[in-house]
């Protein structure tokens, strides 16, 4: 597409990097050697602050923004707090991107969520699927907020020809993921209790749901190397899918972790909770026709990421 490649010397804004994509960002663009890297925690910028976002851009000019900020949760968290989740959001996601536009980011990904995709699009689902149908109700509120940054990146290129792009990666995981027991996604919640079953020895642990949805993976370290493969080789109004092409069921992923952990209890599934989503497969045929991969496998992946954890509890870091 004749796009140019990121000059590693050009000040470039991860916002967001102390989350769980913002952070494996952070490290790979360090690691790709970028010298000018600007990052603020929340209790320094407050992104959903128009005012306070425009003085940090005003000062700081980045030529490259990476939208990884948001407020993220899982079923419990989407299905409890809507308002939260929308509002937060869209205040986010406003103030970054026309900020970015007015003092001349010259290039932005957006990131935003499989979860934009309708409930039950046809599988594996592709970028055209958007707004063909209605959304899981269980975490609509944030879909509709990342709907909308989505839309606003269409909008800002329509208007002033701004090369942004956005990219909508799949079920992530990795070290610095929340592992918080209700405010998180399902793979560390999984983690967490089958670790605490391990510790205490108890006979059972229960999974939310019926364990037979089906969902899709993606390392942390795979997506921070597609941000940067993206930034510089797409440059496409339509959002663009990251995964990794292949899923499976809830069961076999608890399965799996149990045997991670070295867990010997018994499964159980509780019916009377949410499934969400009966599948939620991404086509990542558009991101394969630029060169990119998914590389980390899902076992391998797990362990690293298990390791880590251990590592937390063991430094009295993971929230209780």
């Amino acid at each position: 597409m004749g796009i140019a490649p990121l000059d590693r010397g050009d000040r470039t804004y991860v916002a967001g990097h102390r989350g769980l994509v913002g952070g494996a960002v952070l490290r790979h663009l360090q690691a790709q050697g970028f010298t000018d890297l600007v990052t603020r925690t929340s209790g320094e910028l407050d992104l959903r602050d128009p005012a306070a976002v425009e003085a940090f851009f005003a000062e700081q000019r980045p030529a490259t923004v990476v939208m990884a900020a948001a407020k993220v949760g899982g079923i419990l968290a989407n299905s409890t707090y809507p308002a939260d989740f929308l509002s937060d959001n869209l205040r986010i996601q406003v103030n970054v991107l026309d900020a970015a536009a007015r003092y001349g980011a010259t290039k932005l990904l957006f990131l935003g969520s499989s979860c934009i995709y309708p409930k039950f699009a046809p599988q594996p689902i592709r970028e055209d699927s958007l707004l063909t149908g209605p959304l899981e109700e269980t975490n609509d509120a944030y879909a509709i907020a990342k709907i909308s940054g989505v839309l606003q990146v269409q909008a800002l290129r329509r208007q002033y020809g701004l090369h942004y792009i956005s990219a909508m990666p799949t079920n992530l995981y990795g070290p610095g993921d929340n592992f918080h027991p209700t405010g998180s996604h399902v793979l560390p919640s999984l983690i967490r209790r089958f670790d605490e079953a391990a510790r205490t020895g108890a006979p059972s642990v229960t999974v939310w749901g019926t364990g037979t949805p089906r969902r899709e993976f993606l390392h942390v370290d795979d997506l921070a190397r597609a941000c940067v493969h993206l930034l510089e080789n797409y440059d496409e109004p339509e959002p663009i899918n990251v995964g990794v092409g292949e899923d499976l069921p809830i069961r076999e992923l608890a399965e799996l972790v149990a045997e991670i952990v070295g867990y010997q209890g018994e499964l159980v599934f509780d019916s009377t909770k949410p499934d969400g989503t009966p599948r939620k497969l991404l086509d990542v045929g558009k991101i394969h026709a630029l060169g990119w991969k998914a590389q980390v496998g899902l076992r391998d992946g797990l362990t690293e990421t298990y390791r880590w954890y251990q590592e937390q509890v063991a430094a009295g870091t993971v929230r209780s």
